[in-house]
């Protein structure tokens, strides 16, 4: 399990605090289990362990609104900033499984909070211990176990630091890594721009494709992409041709514009353009997609300005 939190980062630093945490964990085990097994009392509702509770089943159920409620102010505006896909990733990280998944709340027979991810794919639960409460800092010890492993199988024993900020509980650190976004976010994104770039490419060329069906159904260019966006009936105001996703203009990190050049009072037939550059240069992507008027496209570093028929040809 610490193997997939230590994916978080790529740094020999990073992964070396990782090492530790696994250390520090099978040292604690055996407090942990005793921990456990304390009677419970009522706990408000902001209190350490319902804050951890509610975070791990909102990325369970890879719920971003309610996840980001449990980062702290710095964390949560880097997490903002993450590509959809990295955000997803994080919250997966928590729960060692990758589908989206159902959570169920429930207590142990001591009284400790427990959640159950169940997934199409597999389910994990999670157990939290007694916490450790010093002054504006709250450490939990909790017990990961894949469900099919029930009542036997051992479990990865975690301890998750807690700080309060504004009278709230927010997630500070994953054994003793401390959870710091901004110095992961940029070295995250870089990680992803390749993968990014080439699945702005390949949007670009769907949306191409999408007009051109347009055009050979209508007998003329959509007028913005929205035109291009699922319905139940195809028409010209919604041609059932892309999804949701593309139709607004932006997708995982790039942005796409079309613009219709070319036609004139005397007949001549309307042409198009088609653009996809990064929502944010050097995070979300570096090169610039570009589609003629011919139908070729283009691809170019432009420090995140709109591509032109000029730059060298995309495969």
């Amino acid at each position: 399990m610490l193997n997939k939190f230590c994916a978080l980062v790529a740094t020999a630093t990073l992964i070396a605090l990782c090492a530790a945490a696994s250390a520090h964990s099978q040292q604690s085990s055996s407090s942990t289990d005793s921990a456990a097994s304390a009677p419970a009392t009522a706990a408000p509702s902001d209190a350490p362990s319902a804050a951890l509770r509610d975070l791990l089943a909102a990325a369970c159920a890879h719920d971003e609104t309610s996840f980001e409620r449990f980062l702290t102010a710095r964390n949560a505006e880097s997490f903002f900033r993450l590509a959809p896909a990295a955000r997803v990733e994080l919250m997966k990280r928590f729960v060692l499984l990758d589908g989206v998944g159902k959570p169920a709340l429930s207590a142990n027979p001591a009284g400790r909070p427990t959640i159950r991810c169940a997934t199409p794919d597999g389910a994990a639960e999670i157990q939290l211990g007694g916490v450790d409460l010093r002054e504006n800092i709250a450490l939990l010890p909790l017990d990961i176990r894949d469900v099919s492993e029930l009542p036997s199988g051992d479990p990865h024993h975690i301890l998750i630091g807690l700080i309060r900020e504004n009278s709230s509980w927010k997630i500070l650190s994953i054994g003793l890594l401390f959870l710091d976004l901004p110095s992961l976010e940029v070295e995250w994104d870089q990680s992803a721009i390749g993968a990014n770039e080439h699945e702005a490419l390949a949007n670009l060329k769907l949306i191409a494709a999408a007009v051109e069906s347009y055009r050979k159904t209508y007998s003329r260019l959509p007028e913005s992409l929205s035109k291009l966006g699922p319905a139940a009936k195809p028409s010209l105001e919604a041609a059932g041709l892309l999804d949701a996703g593309l139709v607004t203009g932006q997708n995982n990190g790039y942005v796409f514009r079309m613009v219709i050049v070319g036609a004139n009072n005397v007949g001549a037939p309307a042409q198009y353009e088609l653009s996809a550059t990064p929502a944010t240069y050097g995070r979300t992507g570096k090169l610039s997609f570009f589609r003629d008027v011919t139908g070729k496209f283009h691809a170019a570093d432009r420090q995140g300005a709109v591509g032109h028929s000029l730059d060298p040809v995309a495969e």
